[in-house]
Parts: C-alpha cells; sequence; structure tokens
C-alpha cells in the first residue's frame, strides 16, 4: 500500500483537473489494487458476518470525484481511497464496516488512515430508538463497546450537552445517550498497511466491532418495521 499513500500525497499537492489527467494511469493502477483489497477484506469479513458474503467491490467503493457544489473546498479530488462494507452495500442504509487509505501524517478526517464500524448518519427515529435500548439495555451497549479492539474509540464530535428531549438528566449510560454518532473510529498508522495478510488484520479488528455492529443495526431493523 506504500504506492498507493505516495500517490494520493501527489494527487493532496497537485489537486488539479491537469496533473489528475496527466497521471490517469497511474490512478487506475491504485483503483485496481485498492478494489483487490476490497475484495479480500470482504471475503474475510464474510467468515464471521455472513450477511456480506454476496458484495463486491463495486458495491462498496466510492468515486474519487468530490462533490463540491456545497463546499468552499473546491479540490476536484478526494485524497483518499475508501470503502463502506455493509448489508445490501453501500447505499443499503444499513450500518457497517468502513475503512480507507489516505494521505496519513494527520489525525483529522480524512486525512488519516481509518477504520470505523456503525453508523455516521443515523436518522431521527433510530437514534430514537437507538437511546432507548441503551436506557433500557442495562448494559449491553457498554459491553458491545468493551468488545472493540482497544484502537478504537467512540466518536464524540457533536455531542449534546444534555440528555436528548424525554431523557431525564439522570437516566442511565447519560454519556451514551448524548452521542450524535453511533459509530467507532480507529486511525492506524502508515505501517499497518504494509507487510502480509493485511486483509485478514482489518478484518481481525472489525470482527470486534460486530457486537456493536449488530446493536446498530437492530435498531435500524426495526425502525423499519414500524
Amino acid at each position: 500500500m506504500k504506492e498507493i499513500i505516495n500517490y494520493l500525497r501527489q494527487l493532496q499537492a497537485n489537486n488539479n483537473r491537469e496533473w489528475f489527467n496527466a497521471h490517469k494511469d497511474e490512478f487506475l493502477k491504485h483503483q485496481e489494487r485498492f478494489h483487490q483489497l476490497v475484495e479480500e477484506v470482504i471475503r474475510e469479513i464474510s467468515a464471521f458476518d455472513p450477511d456480506m458474503a454476496s458484495l463486491t467491490a463495486k458495491d462498496c467503493t466510492y468515486r474519487i470525484y468530490r462533490d463540491v457544489r456545497f463546499s468552499s473546498d473546491k479540490s476536484p479530488y478526494k485524497c483518499h481511497f475508501g470503502a463502506f462494507i455493509a448489508k445490501g452495500g453501500k447505499k443499503s442504509g444499513n450500518s457497517g464496516y468502513y475503512f480507507h487509505i489516505s494521505t496519513g501524517g494527520d489525525d483529522c478526517y480524512p486525512y488519516c488512515h481509518m477504520l470505523a464500524a456503525g453508523d455516521y448518519c443515523c436518522d431521527p427515529e433510530v437514534l430514537k430508538i437507538l437511546r432507548e435500548d441503551i436506557v433500557n439495555g442495562d448494559g449491553d451497549f457498554d459491553r458491545a463497546i468493551q468488545q472493540a479492539d482497544s484502537t478504537f474509540q467512540l466518536e464524540r464530535e457533536g455531542a449534546l450537552k444534555r440528555n436528548p428531549k424525554g431523557f431525564p438528566a439522570d437516566a442511565p449510560y447519560s454519556e451514551y445517550l448524548r452521542l450524535k454518532y453511533y459509530c467507532l473510529t480507529s486511525m492506524p498508522d502508515d505501517d499497518f498497511w504494509e507487510g502480509e495478510d493485511l486483509a485478514k488484520r482489518i478484518a481481525s479488528k472489525f470482527a470486534t466491532t460486530k457486537p456493536f455492529l449488530d446493536y446498530i443495526n437492530r435498531a435500524i431493523d426495526f425502525s423499519r418495521e414500524e
């Protein structure tokens, strides 16, 4: 993956159409290698999460082109290769396993390398169900978090200062009720992407987050039944 990271750093330094088009063959080579990795990760994840077995890289990967319509940053290209492995594919609305290779050397999204599990954009009805489950679950949500590999952390950006409406200030597990995003994230360094069995190492990290992911998807499934 070192060649991919180096290419992305060059793209970050030359984020314009002229440079990109002049290096299009190089982009296509690295894109193909990343798609191969995604296929390998899907196979490894399917061993502990069979719902992913029918997916292909096309179901899970994203275009390199940025949507700049509503952004002050008009850079035309993303500086990462990312994949979201979820039941039914990236557009299914289900929670899943996300990873991307970026330029590294920065702990800010999207420039850091990242592994993530959960949902970064829960519908309001899903949030309500999740919070009710957490209050009434006798600690099962907390136990799901604790099972995740120690490199994963809860995404606390945008967390509420007070419990959301309908939940008293002394509700159990209030720190979880105040979350805006129900997502676990890990930011591996460059070295993580080198060496043998990369797909297995990525999948083994994700395997520890499956109880957490199942918890989120249960709320999503329940919201669809109502």
